[in-house]
């Protein structure tokens, strides 16, 4: 497992630094986070490369790949080098990758800039990059030398980042602690208390992570909402002027497969109830036309968790409580997401 440090950048950067000797370092940063997270990392590291790509999951993609690992070879890094990947999911999932791959490997660590990406897309060593339109088609499973999580960095996020990395804080409280689950649906967006959260959250998923590393089994409950909703932010990726941030569609598939979970007797309709008022709440609702349907069905026969053409979902048993590689069919997402779209306007 990872070294995870919760704590300034100013402290847990120069400490990891300081514990190996790389022959040279580069950071990976976007537009945003070059311009509003680099400042406060610049002065903390020797001479370095900044490799600069644009924001953006439409940015994720082999070609991108292409211009971090040129370069990485433009500036005749070694296999005793080291990446940082200082921004979101996307640079964190890419970056990670491009590190991993590149001369078969070398040191990267994450330095999460958005709150999605400190409670979930930076730990646990999953790696990649979309594909024709899917996501995270091409990747591979890599432990990050270390994670180094600042959430001062959460301070330039607008409402909307803050909103869709809150999604993965709900999955994780609904799949392993129905005490915090109480706790958080108690309290609007605003009145979150964000450290104590991201340590939650990094601590369900290291310890699921630390007892399935390569998602053969029990890691796979990390997946509950994901089936349905990495459908939905596929499908909307290309339409701009529909297009959902991550956490966004996360929600929309967390209603859609807790009622899934209903239908099959799985949870009660108090524990429904509770999760479709709070998402409602916190995220509004995502108009699905009955043309949007049939298309995200047909995304999610390439989940990576499926087998064959069957499509397996990871499903709430009770609060707190989630089960994998449960068998859906089509008719049964069709009414998932018929919920969701059903009256409560």
């Amino acid at each position: 497992m990872s070294t995870v440090a919760i704590a300034p950048i100013a402290e847990s950067l120069p400490a990891f630094l300081n514990t190996y000797d790389f022959s040279a370092i580069a950071v990976i940063a976007d537009n945003h986070t070059s311009k509003f997270c680099y400042p406060d990392v610049k002065p903390l590291l020797p001479k370095h490369t900044l490799v600069r790509i644009k924001a953006g999951e439409e940015q994720k993609h082999l070609a991108t790949c292409e211009l971090i690992w040129d370069a990485l070879t433009r500036a005749s890094f070694d296999r005793h080098a080291l990446v940082l990947n200082l921004g979101g999911g996307v640079i964190g999932d890419m970056g990670g990758f491009c590190a991993a791959t590149y001369k078969r490997g070398i040191a990267f660590a994450q330095l999460p800039t958005t709150l999605l990406a400190q409670v979930d897309a930076s730990v646990g060593g999953k790696l990649g990059v979309d594909f024709n339109g899917f996501k995270n088609h091409i990747g591979v499973f890599e432990q990050p030398n270390a994670v180094l999580i600042d959430p001062t960095f959460l301070t330039t996020l607008p409402e909307r980042e803050l909103r869709s990395g809150f999604a993965e804080i709900i999955k994780h409280c609904l799949i392993a602690d129905a005490d915090m689950w109480a706790e958080i649906r108690r309290r609007d967006l605003d009145e979150q208390n964000w450290p104590a959260l991201v340590a939650h959250s990094v601590a369900v998923k290291q310890r699921v992570v630390a007892q399935d590393p390569t998602e053969k089994g029990l890691r796979k409950i990390l997946n509950f909402g994901h089936t349905l909703g990495h459908a939905v932010e596929t499908h909307f990726l290309l339409q701009p002027r529909k297009r959902l941030l991550h956490g966004e569609a996360i929600a929309v598939g967390m209603v859609a497969e807790a009622f899934i979970a209903f239908q099959k007797k799985m949870i009660d309709q108090d524990l429904l109830t509770q999760i479709e008022e709070y998402v409602f709440a916190v995220y509004g609702k995502v108009r699905l036309s009955e043309a949007d349907v049939e298309p995200i069905l047909a995304l999610t026969l390439q989940d990576k968790k499926n087998r064959g053409q069957q499509v397996q979902m990871a499903l709430l048993d009770g609060p707190g409580s989630c089960a994998y590689g449960i068998p859906v069919t089509l008719a049964e997402m069709r009414r998932g997401l018929a919920f969701y779209s059903g009256p409560n306007e």
